[in-house]
């Protein structure tokens, strides 16, 4: 069954499961496991560690509970598998990267991105000995935690959305460890030069702005209220005066404040008209203007009230309206996580190895494609009982 035959299947339409028989559905279902099997797999040098893949990835889509080892093992029907999956998982040489780059080709050409969201997973932990636990803050979730701290890569389109890259924090600070996890995949796999949306409020905005555009890579950057730019708006106020505030530049912008619409089914148009502006800025430090140009994107939920939301991007050029939709794929890959990624084990691996950690979140990854794909909604997320505030 080729991608094309697989793509025609009614699998989701604009985020709604299609009306299907349990036969049907299971038929549809079986088709994407063995279709995405095989672009996973074919780098796997070895016959053994090819079916020792796909049998991780149908335990963990079968799996119910935690997806451990030890429950994969068992959901297959033979509870002697553990050991050689574990061994597969945790000890097996394979390299995940040719893995992840078949996975974002497949899923590239399943539901067409739009982008690349770059969003933080947070994973409780009870112990302290698995890599990279530590004590960490879920912006999310306006919540501290102990835990590992990790950025997914997540391909987005309006309809769904699925990791296919990752990247631990280890020594290093978010800010680093998001940024580095978007250009590594932007190198590695080129990334078709989409764009990034960096869904993370950043602490030095300058920083991961310059990296991106030394990159090349167009990128939209969430930010707070107290981030710095200079204006770069002749007629406003502020221009050539310093770095201001990004919260107080937007407040001067209310003449440049225009309606921007958007897709929203409880509207009796289907559209919702949001005030927007766009303010050309500057770096506060060095130069200040990037290769593209940089803009101060705001929206506002109530004219009077400051912006509830506020980023920065190197699209400088792109309509209000463009950049506005391309933060809306925030909203979809933090539905499609709460439907899908519990259930397909983003946060379960039980091992101590970051070797082990990579090999079982990418077979993850390739599990909430297949969820997010054929599924519908799922419950929520279940794991924050744990994380201490």
């Amino acid at each position: 069954m080729s991608v094309r035959n697989v793509r025609d299947l009614p699998v989701r339409r604009g985020g709604i499961p299609v009306q299907r028989s349990a036969a049907e559905t299971r038929s549809d279902r079986e088709l994407v496991i063995q279709d995405l099997s095989a672009a996973l797999f074919a780098s796997l040098p070895r016959r053994d560690q090819r079916r020792k893949g796909e049998q991780y990835l149908r335990g963990l889509l079968a799996a119910q509970g935690r997806r451990s080892i030890r429950n994969v093992a068992a959901c297959l029907g033979d509870p002697t598998l553990e050991q050689s999956l574990h061994h597969f998982i945790c000890n097996s040489t394979w390299d995940w990267t040719p893995m992840r780059e078949a996975l974002a080709d497949w899923v590239a050409r399943m539901i067409g991105p739009q982008a690349w969201v770059v969003r933080q997973l947070s994973i409780p932990k009870s112990g302290r000995h698995s890599v990279g636990v530590g004590r960490g803050f879920d912006p999310h979730r306006d919540r501290t935690f102990h835990g590992q701290q990790a950025f997914g890569v997540w391909s987005a389109s309006e309809q769904a959305s699925s990791p296919v890259t990752w990247r631990l924090l280890l020594g290093e600070t978010q800010d680093e460890c998001a940024t580095s996890a978007a250009l590594d995949f932007a190198r590695l796999f080129d990334a078709d030069r989409r764009p990034v949306v960096l869904d993370t409020p950043v602490r030095d905005p300058e920083a991961v702005i310059r990296r991106f555009d030394e990159a090349g890579v167009p990128v939209l950057v969430r930010i707070g209220g107290e981030a710095r730019f200079t204006v770069r708006e002749a007629a406003m106020p502020g221009f050539d005066q310093g770095a201001l505030p990004a919260r107080r530049i937007l407040a001067s912008a209310k003449g440049l404040r225009r309606p921007a619409g958007q897709a929203d089914p409880t509207a009796p148009s289907g559209i919702r008209h949001v005030p927007a502006a766009k303010v050309r800025v500057g770096l506060p430090g060095g130069e200040q203007n990037t290769e593209r140009g940089l803009v101060l994107l705001g929206e506002w939920d109530h004219p009077r009230r400051p912006p509830a939301q506020l980023w920065v991007t190197n699209m400088a050029k792109a309509p209000a309206s463009v950049l506005l939709r391309l933060t809306r794929l925030t909203g979809r890959v933090a539905q499609d996580l709460s439907g899908f990624g519990d259930r397909a084990g983003l946060r379960d691996f039980e091992g101590r190895s970051l070797r082990g950690w990579h090999c079982h979140i990418t077979l993850a990854s390739a599990a909430h494609a297949v969820e997010v794909l054929t599924a519908g909604g799922r419950g929520a997320e279940r794991y924050f009982h744990e994380a201490s505030a």
